[in-house]
C-alpha cells in the first residue's frame, strides 16, 4: 500500500493535516474560553468592591440578612449568572446566593482570593467553585472591614451554573459550527493542494524511477526520454539526478556497444588470423613433406627452391606474429610515447636508406622532399620511426615497377607535416573508410601476397592515437595514394 514515495508522503501529509486542525480545535476552544473568562473577570473585577461599599453585610461578625437578600434579589435580576457567597475570614461559606442543595463546598481556598486583591495580578485569575468540589471559575472579591478590622469576604462567582448552561448552547450554535467548518474546509483545501504539489514534485522521481527500472530490465535499449529542466542553472536534485542518470545510462549504452564492436573485431581478428596463419603453415607444411617423400628423388636445386620456398613462408610467419603481438600490446596500451625532441629530417634520411635496396629491387624511385632549417618536432622517436617504416612498406608494396614514392616534410606553424605519396593503383573511395582494419591490404589476394601481412596501417594508426594524432589519407583509383599526419613542434625555453 505504502510501496511508493507519494504514498508515504501522502500519509505523513493527511497524518500531520489531522493532528495540526485537532491542535487548531483544541488550542482555539481553550483560547477563546479563556479571552471570555478574560474579559468577564476584567470588566466585573470591581462588582464586588462596588456590592460592598452600597451595602452593609456583616456587622461585629453578624451577617446583615436584609441587605444580603436585596442583593441576592437584585443579581438575580440583572445577571442570573452571577452567584455570590459571603465568607468568613477563614474562608467557610456563611451564605450564598444558590438554591439549597447546589452547593458542595463548605470552604474556599483563600490564597486566589489574596492574589486577586493584590493590585498586580495576571488575569484570568481562578478561584474555588463552590457548586464543584474540582472546579475552579472566574471570580471578584471584596473584603468586608468594620472599623478596619476584617470581618470576611463578599466572593462572587462570575461564571456561574446558568452561564455554564448558556456557554454549551453556544457551542452548538450556528456560528461555531460554521466556524469549525471553515476550519475543516480550509485544513481540507490545504490537504489536497499538498497532495496535488506532492504528486507534482514525485511525478518526476516516480518517471525517474520507472526509467531506472526500464534500463534495468534492458527493455529494448531504448534511448532514456527523460524531461529536461527548462533552465540549467537552476535545476533541483531531482534534476540533476535525472541529467546524471541519463549521462550515465548514455555512457553505459556507448560502453555497451563499443564492447560488441570490440567482441566483432575480436571475432574478425580470429578468424584473419587463423586464415593467416593456417596458409603459410599448410604452404609450409606442404613443401616439407613433398622433400621428405621425394628426399631421392629431389636434385639440389629443386631442393633449394623448396627450402627457400619454406623459409619465406617462415618469415612471413614470424613477421605476422610479430605485427600481431606489437598491435595487441597498443591496443592494451601497454606501449607508452616517450616524447622527446629530436630531428624529424635526420629520421626520415635513415628509415629511406632502409628500404633503398628494396625500392632498386622493385624498380620504384624512393625520395625525400625537406624544407632546410626544419624544427625538432616532439615525440616518440622509436614509434614515430615504425610509422615510417609502414607507410614505406605500404606505399612500395602498392605501386608497380616504374612509379615512385616520395616523402615530403613541411612546416606548418606549431607543427610538422608529413606526407608520403605513391603514384601506386589507389584505393577505390568505398574502401577508404576501412583500409585502417586488420588485414585490408590483404582481401584482394590474401592467399598469394606472402611479403604483406595487412596490419601495418593498424599499427600506424594505433601509434599516432598515442600521440594524439590522426592520419589522413587521399586516393584516387589509377592515380596513387596519399597518407599525411602532423607532429608537434618542440619549443626551446
Amino acid at each position: 500500500m505504502f510501496r511508493s514515495l507519494y504514498s508515504k508522503l501522502a500519509a505523513v501529509l493527511t497524518g500531520l493535516f489531522c493532528l495540526v486542525g485537532l491542535a487548531i480545535i483544541i488550542v482555539t476552544l481553550f483560547s477563546t474560553e479563556m479571552y471570555q473568562q478574560e474579559v468577564n473577570q476584567r470588566l466585573n473585577r470591581r462588582l464586588a468592591e462596588q456590592i460592598v461599599a452600597e451595602k452593609l453585610l456583616m456587622q461585629e461578625n453578624r451577617v446583615n440578612q436584609e441587605a444580603l437578600a436585596d442583593i441576592f434579589h437584585m443579581l438575580m435580576v440583572i445577571n442570573p449568572s452571577i452567584e455570590v457567597y459571603l465568607l468568613d475570614v477563614q474562608g467557610n461559606i456563611l451564605e450564598f446566593s444558590a438554591a439549597p442543595g447546589k452547593v458542595k463546598r463548605s470552604r474556599v481556598d483563600l490564597d486566589p482570593i489574596r492574589n486577586m486583591l493584590e493590585k498586580d495580578v495576571t488575569i484570568p485569575l481562578r478561584g474555588d467553585d463552590p457548586r464543584d468540589p474540582g472546579g475552579k471559575k472566574v471570580f471578584t472579591v471584596a473584603p468586608i472591614s468594620e472599623q478596619g478590622r476584617l470581618q470576611g469576604y463578599l466572593y462572587v462567582i462570575l461564571g456561574g451554573e446558568t452561564y455554564d448552561s448558556v456557554v454549551q448552547k453556544l457551542k452548538g450554535s450556528y456560528i461555531l459550527q460554521l466556524s469549525a467548518w471553515m476550519i475543516f474546509a480550509s485544513l481540507l483545501f490545504a490537504l489536497i493542494a499538498g497532495l496535488v504539489l506532492f504528486a507534482s514534485l514525485t511525478g518526476r522521481l516516480k518517471r525517474l524511477a520507472n526509467a531506472m527500472d526500464a534500463f534495468r530490465s534492458g527493455a529494448g535499449r531504448r534511448p532514456i526520454a527523460l524531461p529536461a529542466p527548462k533552465r540549467r542553472h537552476a535545476a533541483d536534485d531531482i534534476d540533476r539526478l535525472g541529467l546524471a542518470f541519463t549521462e550515465m545510462a548514455a555512457r553505459i549504452e556507448d560502453q555497451l556497444d563499443q564492447l560488441q564492436r570490440s567482441d566483432e573485431m575480436r571475432r574478425e581478428l580470429v578468424a584473419n588470423v587463423s586464415h593467416d596463419l593456417r596458409t603459410p603453415l599448410a604452404t609450409l607444411q606442404g613443401y616439407i613433406e613433398t622433400m621428405l617423400l621425394k628426399e631421392d628423388d629431389l636434385g639440389p636445386a629443386a631442393r633449394r627452391s623448396y627450402l627457400e620456398t619454406a623459409i619465406k613462408h617462415c618469415e612471413r610467419l614470424s613477421k605476422l606474429v610479430s605485427e600481431l603481438l606489437e598491435l595487441a600490446k597498443l591496443d592494451a596500451y601497454d606501449i607508452r610515447a616517450k616524447r622527446e625532441p629530436f630531428n624529424l629530417s635526420e629520421l626520415v634520411q635513415d628509415v629511406v636508406q632502409k628500404f633503398q635496396l628494396m625500392a632498386k629491387e622493385k624498380q620504384i624511385s624512393l625520395s625525400t622532399t625537406c624544407e632546410k632549417n626544419l624544427p625538432f618536432v616532439n615525440a616518440d622517436i622509436g614509434l614515430i620511426e615504425r610509422v615510417l617504416e609502414n607507410l614505406i612498406e605500404n606505399a612500395l608494396h602498392n605501386t608497380p615497377a616504374g612509379g615512385s614514392v616520395q616523402l615530403l616534410l613541411t612546416p606548418q606553424q606549431e607543427n610538422v607535416a608529413v606526407r608520403v605519396s605513391d603514384t601506386g593503383r589507389g584505393i577505390p573511395t568505398k574502401d577508404l573508410s576501412h583500409i585502417f582494419n586488420r588485414f585490408y591490404q590483404q582481401e584482394k589476394n590474401r592467399d598469394s601476397d606472402l611479403e604483406h601481412s595487412g596490419l601495418g596501417l593498424a599499427i600506424t594508426k594505433k601509434i599516432l592515437e598515442l600521440h594524439d594524432r590522426s592520419i589522413d589519407v587521399a586516393s584516387a583509383l589509377g592515380s596513387g595514394t596519399t597518407f599525411s599526419f602532423q607532429l608537434p613542434v618542440e619549443f626551446s625555453a
